[in-house]
């Protein structure tokens, strides 16, 4: 079995960063004096970390102060910056450029509330790691640590209303992206360099390449067993090719009145079936409502089920989702790596040892062997 937390208080924030922040704050603030007007005079006056949110590439925040001609203003701004080598990245590349066009292009295309990119900053000189800055934008978000289901956050103590307003206007989101039209052509440098066929199977292959690197040259039996099994119920028919958000979850989402107004992190963006947001959605969902079922705490099983996504998306769009056990076991097979390249972090920094079974990185190493016996989709 899967090694699961012991506590509600073993659930916590992986060490992620060893940068120095007034460090960086400087050297922003001098990189700000080359992007803007010579006389616009440049301050960052504070800048710290998040902490409630991601384990990948770095998020800061900073309120920079210049002066447009007519006085000093104010600007709340935030920084994507890539991770360090030192701290044992989750992803094996960090392209913040793409990941800024990525941003640019859909807000540009789409009725998508993307944050406005404001630089891209694609060498290291400035502040140590490339970066972009985009503007800041005001709301909450479902907190990961601890998660939101767990109780004691504004979305658990909503109203059943008030959530469901939430998960409708996420799933819209998801359709608005979808609808951009001949996403291959807009967005050709989000495909993967791999030689099948078709967009699935190169998402699927280049997941079996992050696999290999995220364990380091280790094999997991479950994924192996979990990758045959995905070749084994291959979808009859892929669909169209639409842009993936890749990481697309409402912990990546900004709320204000239960509705979204900030689209955040793209670092997972790629070409694919539709599916494969769908799954992601709903599947992270369960994730969390089995930890929490662990520690015997009520969760939110009323909230983004399955059928009820399908459902709404089905409405939104016209089209009805496909092949939902294969992008459901696809989705805990993506979250298994990344969940097992968290855990090679703590390792790496003394906060975890490593376990003798490698199959026991995967926290949800129990809900991955049901899907294999079958008892899952019963």
């Amino acid at each position: 079995m899967g090694e699961q937390p012991k506590s509600v208080e073993d659930i916590a924030r992986p060490q992620t960063s060893t940068r120095d922040l007034d460090e960086v704050r400087a050297r922003l603030e001098r990189w700000l004096g080359t992007v803007l007007p010579p006389s616009a005079a440049p301050s960052v006056l504070h800048l710290h970390a998040p902490e409630s949110n991601g384990m990948s590439s770095e998020t800061l925040l900073f309120d920079a102060r210049w002066d447009e001609g007519g006085g000093a203003t104010d600007h709340p701004l935030v920084a994507r910056v890539a991770p360090q080598a030192s701290a044992v990245p989750v992803f094996p590349v960090y392209d913040l450029p793409q990941q800024y066009e990525v941003m640019r292009k859909v807000r540009e295309l789409a009725p998508v509330p993307v944050p406005r990119v404001l630089w891209s900053e694609p060498s290291a000189d400035a502040i140590g790691a490339p970066f972009f800055v985009m503007e800041r934008v005001d709301g909450e978000v479902p907190p990961d640590v601890m998660p939101y289901n767990f109780g004691d956050s504004w979305l658990f103590d909503a109203s059943p209303s008030e959530q469901r307003r939430l998960q409708d206007a996420s799933i819209r989101v998801l359709a608005e992206l979808h609808a951009i039209p001949n996403a291959e052509a807009e967005f050709p440098f989000l495909q993967f360099a791999r030689p099948e066929p078709t967009a699935l199977g190169r998402h699927v292959g280049n997941q079996k390449d992050f696999y290999a690197w995220a364990f380091e040259g280790r094999a997991s039996r479950l994924l192996d067993a979990c990758f045959a099994w995905l070749d084994g119920h291959w979808p009859s028919r892929e669909g169209e090719t639409v842009l993936s958000w890749g990481d697309a979850r409402i912990g990546n989402t900004m709320y204000r009145d239960f509705a979204p107004v900030a689209v955040l992190d793209w670092e997972m963006a790629a070409l694919g079936p539709r599916e494969i947001d769908l799954a992601w959605f709903f599947f992270l969902h369960q994730f969390f409502e089995d930890i929490a079922s662990t520690f015997e705490l009520p969760g939110m099983p009323h909230f983004l089920r399955r059928d009820d996504v399908a459902s709404t998306y089905e409405e939104l769009t016209g089209y009805t989702p496909r092949d939902l056990d294969f992008y459901t076991m696809y989705a805990a097979v993506r979250h298994g790596i990344v969940m097992a390249r968290t855990k090679l972090r703590q390792v790496h920094f003394g906060e975890e040892e490593m376990p003798a079974d490698v199959d026991d990185l995967i926290m949800h190493r129990a809900m991955l062997e049901s899907m294999l016996d079958g008892t899952y989709w019963s």
